[in-house]
This record gives structure tokens, sequence and C-alpha cells, in this order.
């Protein structure tokens, strides 16, 4: 060949549909290419393929033509020998339904083909050796999307005319674009879908698919090997040991130990050997509340057993490429709960007493699904703070709104250290005594927090 291309990509109006120019030097003696060199194309953007399997599909004949077909993996189409006129069509849900893209490949052209987006060929060349790579597993059970060949509404203006060629009678059977059903995306699995916030992520994500303890066991080896987990790209685990007392006794130890860390493990390399997303839900317990705001980059310092086991789980999960460390304080949403423990109270007409001297905002669940919704959309994975906004206030300012919203005396109640309110008590675990999270990194991403007095008296009189 006696122009050498360099490695260039071209984007093309189907999202993640990828053109490449690769460089082919050759003499006499033939030619060489790098068909995939992952540093360098890992270098000019592309996603990490992470191959599985290599396909060939020799073609003896001019005008061979096969597809349209929409599979559940990536591909990176390459031709060895030959030429071919490629032919691509959108056919995931979403606005560029029905978008079309052609170009010829030959050795020095490839291309990068996303999950969900119809692939088909025609062979201009004879002894044409049509190659890809993919990054699952062939597998009869897999769902493919199909589009006919001769669709009139993407209109393929193909170089042989169809009714000149050769199509298998399965090809020929393929539906018209109208009659397509569009491939859906990765699915979702949310772990924990019957606590506070599990019930919250129902509502947020109505479509996605959610567990319980009985269902999937996190702490069994076995449940992590019972999913095809290439058909998921995002985990949601908002299953978590919380029994801060009871972590401190042997046996809750272990359990916090198993859930909060050894499990997480387990989904950390899960995530990362299938590039699903892994969303995990931390705690203001990671710090020791030594100082009054706590930032996402400061160190950490648990002062308890559940602490220690949030944190080793956050550790695990920063293993993860595309991960989200959600970090909460106070968390308020259906069930029993510190407001509704004190509206309880207020209604028998209980005075309590209330711990004055730890600070920080109240986090709903509802808040924390809608935070977890918009970081999803904005693609900015990491770690991020999240709680409602406002003033930080004491459980015992707190209860004090309770009581007012629920139409009672607000100084009702005693207020009382953390030391005075469980002088006796055997088995208590240390409470960071300010909890409060700075909210400016989510911010920044475009997420306005609600105040926690707005939301209290919302979720009060709701």
């Amino acid at each position: 060949m006696e122009h050498v291309k360099k490695l260039m990509r071209t984007e093309t109006a189907i999202p993640g549909l990828v053109l490449l120019d690769l460089p082919v030097p050759g003499d006499n003696r033939g030619w060489f290419k790098e068909n995939w060199q992952r540093e360098k194309l890992l270098s000019l953007g592309l996603p990490d393929l992470d191959p599985v399997q290599n396909n060939i599909s020799f073609n003896d004949a001019v005008g061979t033509t096969r597809g349209i077909h929409a599979e559940p993996w990536d591909k990176y189409v390459s031709v060895a020998t030959g030429r071919i006129f490629g032919a691509w069509v959108d056919l995931r849900d979403g606005p560029t339904f029905g978008a079309v893209f052609t170009a010829e490949l030959d050795p020095s052209r490839a291309i990068l083909v996303p999950r969900g987006v119809g692939n088909s060929y025609q062979t201009l060349e004879p002894g044409t050796a049509y190659t890809y790579l993919v990054n699952d597993h062939w597998s009869q059970n897999a769902e493919y999307t199909f589009l006919n060949l001769a669709d009139e509404t993407v209109a393929i203006e193909w170089p042989i005319p169809l009714e000149s060629v050769e199509i298998s009678v399965k090809d020929q059977a393929h539906p018209r674009l109208a009659e397509v059903e569009p491939m859906k995306p990765r699915k979702m699995l949310v772990l924990g879908g019957n606590g506070q916030l599990g019930r919250a992520l129902r509502r947020t994500f109505p479509d996605a698919e959610f567990t319980t303890r009985a269902e999937f066991d996190v702490t069994d080896p076995a449940a992590w090997t019972s999913k095809h987990w290439k058909d998921y790209g995002v985990i949601i685990n908002a299953a978590a040991y919380t029994s801060v007392d009871a972590a401190e006794s042997p046996e809750g130890r272990r359990e916090a130990w198993a859930v909060n860390v050894t499990a997480v493990g387990a989904m950390a390399r899960v995530a990362a050997a299938n590039r699903i997303t892994l969303v995990h839900v931390s705690s203001d317990y990671v710090f020791d509340g030594s100082v009054e705001v706590h930032s996402e980059d400061e160190l950490l310092s648990p002062l308890g057993v559940y602490g220690q086991t949030k944190a080793a789980g956050d550790a695990l999960v920063r293993t993860v490429p595309s991960h989200y460390i959600i970090r909460t304080s106070w968390v308020i949403g259906d069930g029993n709960n510190f407001v509704r423990t004190m509206a309880s109270l207020a209604e028998r007409g209980i005075d309590p007493s209330v711990v004055d001297d730890q600070v920080g905002r109240l986090t709903f669940a509802e808040e924390i699904a809608r935070g977890i919704a918009h970081l999803l959309s904005a693609a900015a994975s990491g770690t991020y703070n999240l709680s409602n906004a406002g003033s930080p206030m004491s459980w015992a300012e707190v209860a004090q709104v309770v009581f007012e919203v629920t139409g009672h005396e607000p100084g009702r109640g005693t207020p009382v250290s953390t030391s005075e309110y469980f002088a006796g008590r055997r088995g208590i675990a240390p409470r960071p005594l300010h909890s409060t999270l700075d909210l400016a990194r989510l911010v920044e991403t475009g997420f306005e927090p609600v105040d926690q007095v707005t939301a209290l008296r919302e979720y009060l009189t709701t």
C-alpha cells in the first residue's frame, strides 16, 4: 500500500459507533497492521472492549450480504483481506433509533459497534475475510434485535442491488423498522430492594430489577455466579448491615463484615469484570466526627465496627473502574426511623430525652434516589456526599421540628449529651458528633439538594 494512514477515530451520527483508520505499512512482501492495540485505542478515547472471542467470516463471492443483526454485546469489526460495504443501524431504544451509517472497510479501516447497533455488510471483492472481536461469549439464549436488509425507512443504498445477491432465508424474514422492538439498555440491579432506600429506588427506577436478601443473598458466593452479568449495566448497592450497636457484639461484628465488606468485595469483582457501574451507598460513620464538615477527600477515621466495615467497603468499591460512592448521613425513609419515633412519642404524650451534641443533616431516601439518578445521567463517577441541604441541626432540634409540624409543643423533651443519653448502657457503639457533609462537589454537577426542614415537613404531612 502506497499511503500509510495515521491511527485516527471518526465519530458517526450513531452514538458509540466509531470508525477507525488503521496504519497498514507494507512492501513488496505484503503488509502488517496492529488490528487491535488496546493501549493506543484507549488513548484515542475508545472504551476498553475487553474482548473474549475472535470470529472470522470468510466470503468467497462478491455480493455476499449479511445482516442486519443487533447483538447484546459490543464488537470490533475489521477486514483481513478484501473489502466490504458496511451498514449500521441504531436499533437501541432512544432518540437515534433508526439512524444509519455506511462506510467501506478494507484492511486499513475498522469500526467499533456498540451493543444494540444493527450490523450488516456486503462483500465487494472475492475472498473477503471479515473479522470481529466481541466482549461476550455467544449464547443461544442471547436476545438479538433484527432489521430487514431491504427496509424502506432506513433505505440503505447497497452497491449491489439486493435482488441480485443471495440472502439467507432468516435475513429475508427480518421485520421492517416499524415492527422492530428496540433493544433495551443493559439492566439495572438494585440490591436491598425492601429497605428504606430500596423502596425509594423502586419509585425512581421502576424498570430496574430489585432483589431482597431472601432472593439474592449477597453473602453467599453462589449468588455471584447465578446471573449473566454481561446483561447488567448498573448495580446499586442499597444492601447493608446498619445495626450500629449490634455490630459491636461478636455475632453482629461477623455479620457486619460479611454484608458490608466481603459481599461488597464480591460485587466489586463482578462489576469490574463485566464493565458494570457500581453505585455504593456509604455513611458518615466512616469519619470520627472530629471536624464540623466532612469533605469527600477527608481521610477515613471510623470509630466503631459499623463505620470500619463501611470504610473497608468504600475502599473495595474504588477498585471498580466505573463507580459511585454515595456518602449519606441520618437516613430517613419508609419504615421505622428517628422521625417516626418522635412523631409517635409526641402523639402519645411522651416527652423524650434527645441528644443535642450530635450535629448533622437529615438525608431522605427519596433525595438519595433522586441524587443517584442525577449522577448516573451526569456520568460523573467518583465519591459524592449526598444529604439534604440547610443549616446543620442536632437530633434534639430535629425532634423539635417534628413536634411542631405534628401539632405539638416543640419545647417538649429534654436535651441531653450523648454520654448522658447512653450512661450505664453496655455494647453501645461510639457516634461521630459532627456528621455534616460538604455538598459542594454534588452541587457542581448541577444537583440542587432540597432543604432538610422542607423535606421533613413534606415527609410528615404526606
